[in-house]
């Protein structure tokens, strides 16, 4: 069965399996806290939302952060739904990583140079509300790196 594993800030998932989060996996320091990023590679299908929303739910029950998995669940839902709308081949990255005593950042690494854009939206529209529900669940801590072959857009929420 595939485990959860790190990968380098440069390393693409390629054609390889979906990795299902193993708390069990995650290196952790000797004050209990993962020391590493818990990364999934996922296929660009309206699917890989629950599956990510899966793999913060986990990881921030095993690191003790309850409290915080409706906000980054949301987040994360937002964030990877944008990365599957690129219309991408491949496989987007999400990663998690846990800055010790501050804040969860989730990270989503896709093929696309299409930057995300924060709209106003009015009372009737039916979309383009994402990017405006992680700028206010993050209190405006988010953005965007743009790489080569791509970008991460991150959202940083506060422990």
């Amino acid at each position: 069965m595939p485990r959860l594993t790190t990968l380098s800030a440069r390393t693409g998932c390629g054609d390889g399996p979906l990795l299902r989060p193993s708390p069990a996996v995650v290196t952790e320091s000797t004050a209990g806290e993962p020391t590493s990023p818990a990364t999934m590679c996922l296929p660009y299908r309206p699917e890989s939302v629950g599956q990510a929303r899966r793999l913060i739910r986990e990881l921030l029950t095993g690191w003790g952060l309850s409290h915080l998995i409706d906000t980054a669940a949301l987040v994360t839902s937002e964030l990877v739904t944008n990365a599957a709308k690129t219309g991408c081949q491949l496989s987007m990255t999400v990663t998690v990583t846990l800055i010790p005593d501050t804040t969860v950042r989730i990270s989503v690494r896709d093929g696309s140079r299409s930057l995300p854009v924060l709209l106003r939206a009015s009372d009737d529209d039916e979309c383009h509300r994402g990017m405006g529900l992680v700028h206010l669940l993050t209190g405006g801590r988010w953005g965007v790196t743009v790489e080569p072959f791509g970008k991460v857009v991150h959202a940083d929420i506060a422990r």
